[in-house]
């Protein structure tokens, strides 16, 4: 019972309350875009996260019928391939940190084409830098856990859906729950989200799955800051006006 009732609370907050609160924070950001703003933003969205990945943590600990295995909290039986996986990863984590580094010492770096879906969400300087960096491991560790790890298992080993429908319904709530970015964004989420769920249902880990979602986000967030020039202008053009993957 207990568990029912979390799970459906849970599922309505992703459905319905979350992307509500998502789109009307951002909003916001884009109106008033301000550091102090931003920081406050990037923090509570980095908070629900985590509360997402507790509650769906404790489904796990109420259900019989499931367990961390079964949410993909596991090493990939294939240690050959998870072994080649993670270094593969570390390299590019390595080349893009190189990158971003060579980045930081240049001007007239410029939002990447198609990031105008979140550009209230680019970082202007070093402080929210960290904090962008923040949101995009959080987003990487606690989107899986929740939306292919949980909600994936619960659909199959609760339920009794069919995996493509368990998998297919947890993609349209990842989706939905980016719905501030608007259609091309959310289409573009879409994509990548059922990248992640093939990459997941094909090594039957979340380990991996987390560590590209994690690096996918830092690459969004730190390799394609505003410009400098911009930086300034945009600034005092947001303290004029006044003073949330996710």
């Amino acid at each position: 019972m207990i568990f029912a009732v979390l799970f459906t609370g849970l599922v309505i907050y992703l459905a319905a309350v979350s992307p509500w609160w998502g789109t009307r924070s951002y909003r916001k950001l884009e109106r008033e875009r301000s550091r102090p703003l931003f920081i406050r933003m990037m923090s509570l969205w980095v908070g629900e996260l985590w509360a997402l990945a507790a509650v769906s943590l404790l489904l796990v600990a109420l259900s019989p019928d499931l367990d961390l295995a079964r949410i993909g909290l596991a090493v990939p039986e294939d240690g050959v391939v998870f072994a080649g996986m993670l270094i593969g990863m570390i390299v590019v984590a390595v080349a893009f940190g190189a990158l971003a580094f060579v980045m930081e010492k240049k001007k007239g770096v410029v939002v990447g084409p198609g990031r105008e879906v979140f550009s209230a969400l680019m970082p202007r300087d070093r402080t929210e830098r960290w904090y962008a960096a923040a949101l995009a491991v959080t987003a990487g560790v606690c989107e899986e856990i929740v939306f292919r790890g949980l909600l994936i298992a619960v659909g199959v080993h609760v339920l009794g859906l069919p995996l493509p429908v368990a998998a297919g319904l947890a993609l349209a709530l990842f989706a939905i729950g980016h719905l501030y970015q608007g259609p091309r964004g959310m289409i573009a989420v879409t994509l990548f989200g059922l990248a992640f769920t093939m990459l997941y249902l094909r090594t039957g880990s979340l380990i991996p799955v987390i560590l590209l979602h994690a690096m996918a986000d830092l690459r969004a967030f730190l390799l394609n800051p505003a410009t400098r020039a911009g930086d300034t202008a945009q600034a005092g053009a947001a303290q004029g006006v006044g003073a949330g993957s996710r």
